[in-house]
């Protein structure tokens, strides 16, 4: 089994800051979920706080992870991007990513995501994955500007899911 080197958990950009989370980003966290709808009911605060211990947990397991995102100016959380398991494996993690609707059309995904791209390749791993519902342009825009391309689509319950792939340095 191949060994890799633990992902740096704190990260800047221009503009942002990738960083651990912390049980203050709790209220934020459910805000953001419950932007997201789609049907599903917005989680408990209580469930929120226990969202992000699982994050810290699944963090020091791994040696990879999801992180609040914020504004270097504002200091304001925005979303979060980072690595996980998701559908994949370890060895080639998901990059995952959420912003608020306020934060979008600026970049700051992109921004974020290449940010941990670097991340992620440092570690060394040879590729990524990314996983996206098939009518999310937003997200595809962001990773074909990353270099990530169509893999295979699979149906889940949930509708179609497009695979994507990104081979690192």
């Amino acid at each position: 089994m191949t060994t890799y080197e633990t992902m740096p958990f704190h990260l800047e950009t221009e503009r942002l800051v990738l960083r651990p989370w912390a049980e203050s980003d709790a209220a934020e966290l459910r805000a953001l979920k419950s932007e997201r709808g789609g049907g599903t009911p917005t989680p408990t605060l209580d469930d929120t706080r226990a969202l992000i211990a699982k994050l810290l947990t699944a963090t020091a397991t791994t040696g990879i992870a999801l992180l609040p995102v914020q504004r270097r100016d504002e200091g304001d959380f925005i979303g979060y991007c980072g690595l996980i398991i998701g559908r994949s494996s370890l060895e080639e993690p998901e990059i995952a990513y959420e912003l608020f609707r306020h934060a979008h059309g600026r970049g700051y995904a992109t921004e974020a995501a290449g940010a941990v791209l670097e991340a992620a390749a440092a570690t060394g791993r040879k590729r990524l994955r990314a996983t996206v519902d098939a009518g999310n342009t937003p997200s595809f825009r962001v990773l074909e500007k990353l270099g990530f391309a169509r893999d295979h689509v699979s149906v889940e319950d949930s509708g179609e899911i497009v695979w994507l792939t990104r081979s690192l340095r």
